[in-house]
């Protein structure tokens, strides 16, 4: 089957469409990316106040805490400890 010149015109205008619309794009991400003059952002200073920190320490004196018990130390295990091959089944 032969490529008669009316295709290879119409196929030349749609390449030719396409190039355009691709230089049109490049063109335009080229100047909002890097031509584009920013207005310069206004600065405004902010100066942090950290909270003022107050500690109550006569809550230590309540005689509530004073009721509290201490915890029994902890004894060491006694008996055998793990099984020596621990991937068999029971």
């Amino acid at each position: 089957m032969a490529i008669t010149f009316q295709e290879q015109k119409e196929k030349q205008k749609y390449l030719t469409a396409v190039f355009l619309v691709t230089i049109l794009v490049i063109f335009l991400v080229v100047y909002f990316g890097f031509l584009k003059k920013e207005k310069p952002l206004e600065i405004q200073e902010v100066i942090y106040q950290p909270p003022k920190i107050e500690i109550n320490f006569e809550l230590l004196k309540a005689p509530f805490l004073k009721e509290l018990l201490l915890f029994e130390e902890i004894k060491e295990f006694e008996g055998k400890i793990g099984r020596e091959n621990p991937f068999l089944p029971y």
